[in-house]
């Protein structure tokens, strides 16, 4: 024989299950944001690469007369293309077509200056509004180069030596990983892997709940011979199933697409094994629970179904709130973000994610965070459901 709970449990996610249309639009939501997490990512991949594939190309005007730094420029896989003399509009109307990353105007009188060792004017013109911030700042660097070259040149000339310009030799070395590097960008979007464990179970919880007392069939299922708890119970349950399923399966596609993408090309990385998913995927458990828990607590303080819905549209934005403001004041880890449901579950895979190590308190932490409060609001809401001035609305 089936616990009452059970019976209650299945019946409404038999109902949920009908609803062909809203789990259509949660399934497409699901499947949607980890697809365009891994689009984004693959164009910032294809414009880190593409640089070293394709080349630079940068068009020159009078670039016989600096033919050293011709050979400078091409040595760095920058193309140098020489076009003939043109106006400013004719200038911005090239960059404008992006098919130049730059264009280098040599003064008229750059080859006399040169000889007569006064500064030699060159013209560096470019589009700040293109995506050619990373080429732009290659050609900077040549040209920085060229111009060291030729002090350091004119200084031997005359019988000093260039390293009397530079008393300091700074070298830098830098320690980050790619995973450590990549912290700050991928861990921006992972709250939002999260959403399905707010947003899956949402209908299931208002229809149950408020839906029922508006067509007032939770009169009738509350005089059957089952206690509160055994109500709210199978209603939580059915609430948490879809939200448990929708969060499982954009975990796994989400890491899917990630561990596919050359993410280390661009800088990036993402270190997390099918066995670190395994486990985020079962201690964020509690955080499905805890989100059909919140749900249906609020959805039978509703007296509308239209109020249930407002007031659970707001209530899904306040997990976020805490990664938001972790994020703005720039707080490190830190053992108490483990307790906070949503934050926990977040953190935990962003260090994953950086190859962090994480002991065995920080997964007992997440898992316990969103537990307890699951069990609280499924606690309180089989009290309030205790009276019948409550339930009738009066």
């Amino acid at each position: 024989m089936k616990a009452r709970f059970q019976v209650v449990f299945l019946k409404e996610l038999r109902e949920t299950m009908r609803d062909r249309r809203t789990l259509g639009l949660l399934a497409l939501f699901t499947l949607m944001y980890p697809v365009m997490l891994g689009y984004m990512l693959h164009q910032l991949v294809e414009r880190a690469v593409k640089p070293e594939r394709d080349g630079i190309q940068v068009a020159v005007i009078g670039a016989a007369q600096a033919p050293n730094l011709m050979v400078q420029l091409k040595q760095k896989n920058i193309a140098v293309q020489q076009v003939e003399p043109m106006d400013e509009a004719a200038i911005q109307e090239l960059l404008r077509s992006h098919k130049v990353a730059a264009l280098l105007r040599i003064a008229d009188d750059f080859s006399a200056n040169y000889q007569a060792m006064r500064p030699a004017r060159i013209e560096l013109w470019f589009d700040s509004g293109a995506e050619f911030d990373a080429r732009k700042r290659d050609v900077d660097e040549v040209l920085q180069a060229y111009s060291s070259n030729i002090a350091g040149a004119r200084l031997l000339a005359h019988g000093v030596s260039p390293a009397a310009l530079n008393p300091i030799q700074l070298q830098h070395y830098d320690t980050g990983t790619n995973a450590s590097r990549s912290a700050g960008l991928i861990g921006s979007v992972l709250a939002m892997l999260f959403m399905p464990a707010f947003l899956c179970g949402v209908s299931a919880a208002i229809d149950s709940t408020a839906g029922e007392r508006e067509r007032r069939s939770l009169e009738v299922l509350m005089a059957q011979p089952a206690r509160t708890w055994e109500l709210v119970t199978g209603k939580w349950l059915a609430a948490a199933t879809p939200a448990l399923a929708g969060l499982t399966l954009e975990l796994v596609l989400a890491h899917a697409i990630l561990s596919w993408l050359p993410l280390e090309e661009a800088g990036l990385s993402w270190s997390l094994s099918w066995r670190d998913l395994a486990l985020v995927c079962l201690v964020s458990l509690p955080l499905s629970l805890f989100a059909a828990g919140l749900q249906v607590l609020l959805s039978l303080n509703s007296k509308s179904f239209k109020e249930a819905q407002g007031m659970l549209t707001f209530a899904m934005l306040l997990p976020f709130v805490p990664g938001l403001a972790v994020s703005i004041m720039d707080l490190k880890t830190a053992s108490w973000m483990y307790l906070v449901p949503m934050l926990s579950n977040q953190t935990l895979l962003r260090e994953l994610a950086k190859g962090t190590e994480v002991d065995a308190l920080a997964y007992l932490l997440t898992f316990a965070g969103s537990a307890l409060p699951a069990l609280a609001t499924v606690a309180l809401a089989s009290w309030r459901m205790k009276s019948e001035r409550f339930v009738l609305a009066v």
